[in-house]
């Protein structure tokens, strides 16, 4: 039976925005990104983790129309605070680097002709929660013209719509995005309190009607191909990477992809992307074989205390509510996969930990 979102091809982009931070970068800061000589591949910039939240319509006011308006201010301050979402990459020698340079982020207004229940059931539906996290695959010898976020509001047939996000890995970890996502939750929250009669924002796309069909943009028109990915989520207790136990990143990376393995029983893909983000460093993007990666001596301490899991519980992504009261009523999380590739996440903890983070198909 086809899938009524994908196969059916029932998403259509109405509408599409730029939204910048509501006051200019000043003064513009910049992230530095060390690439690894093997890592300058495609692959590397078009890693992202995408985001899905599903709201039932919380009153007779409420819509995807009104809530993607209202974004637009919103998202606007928090990229005050968080002006890299923002920015866009550029190549500085063989290393990348992100620029807050407020060229801006992208929202989209789409509509789904189903209803959001029909969507929520289906048991399958990875490929179809793919069409409602749009994105576009960042240009690799330019890429300072392509966003790094990415926000799509589709409107379903019941007066129900979804938030889908996407953004770059290279902006951070999953964590650290949950985060951001969550404050700017509640500071929309705080802009527009449910207890009131919603004023129409300037940005009303049904005040200013449909654009004529021939103009209708296509949905996923520049996206590498979509896999369903797994991913393993480690915790490692903090002082992991203490000097006298002599463990490195690489270390732990190479105990995950073994444990992921093991877990699974599945076989990995011969190469691995590995992404190191800590706060002390600059960023690290490394791209290596697995066999390469394993050469390093196994941990033989240290893995006291180590846990695992297959869900994203942590994140608490059912608690994210951008109407107060109104809770998703289906939540969901993943990074993409790539073909013949492992994706290690290495990140820091609110422990002082650390989170790694191994995706594969």
């Amino acid at each position: 039976m086809a899938n009524p979102v994908v196969n059916g091809g029932k998403v259509r982009v109405e509408a599409l925005q730029t939204v910048v931070p509501t006051k200019p970068t000043d003064p513009r800061q910049s992230c530095r990104i060390t690439v690894s000589q093997n890592a300058g591949s495609a692959a590397v910039l078009q890693r992202r983790f995408h985001l899905l939240l599903c709201y039932n319509k919380g009153s007779s006011e409420d819509s995807g129309w009104l809530v993607a308006g209202q974004i637009k201010e919103s998202f606007g301050r928090v990229l005050q605070d968080y002006p890299l979402l923002a920015g866009r990459l550029r190549w500085c020698d063989a290393d990348l680097e992100i620029v807050c340079n407020d060229s801006g982020t992208r929202i989209l207004e789409t509509k789904a002709e189903m209803a959001l229940a029909a969507f929520v059931k289906m048991e399958d539906k990875r490929e179809d929660e793919a069409e409602l996290v749009f994105w576009e695959d960042l240009l690799q010898h330019t890429p300072q013209f392509s966003p790094l976020f990415y926000v799509q509001v589709t409107n379903f047939t019941c007066g129900g719509y979804s938030i889908g996000i996407s953004c770059s890995i290279l902006l951070g970890d999953p964590f650290t995005l949950t985060t951001i996502i969550k404050k700017w939750a509640t500071l929309h929250t705080s802009i527009f309190p449910s207890n009131e009669i919603p004023q129409i924002p300037i940005f009303y796309l049904p005040n200013h009607g449909p654009p004529p069909s021939s103009t209708s943009l296509p949905i996923g028109s520049n996206t590498t191909k979509h896999i369903t990915a797994e991913s393993l989520i480690f915790n490692f207790p903090a002082n992991i990477l203490n000097s006298d136990n002599n463990i490195t990143h690489k270390h732990l990376a190479a105990f995950c992809i073994e444990e992921a393995k093991r877990e699974t029983g599945r076989k990995l893909a011969p190469n691995l992307s590995l992404l190191v983000q800590v706060p002390s460093e600059d960023d690290r993007v490394e791209v290596c074989s697995r066999e390469g990666l394993l050469e390093c001596s196994k941990l033989d301490h240290g893995a006291e205390g180590v846990s695992f899991t297959r869900a994203w519980d942590e994140l608490e992504l059912d608690k994210i509510c951008f109407s107060e009261g109104n809770k998703p009523i289906y939540a969901s999380c993943w990074i993409n996969s790539m073909v013949d590739e492992v994706c290690v996440i290495i990140a820091p903890s609110t422990d002082q930990g650390l989170h790694i983070v191994v995706t594969f198909t």
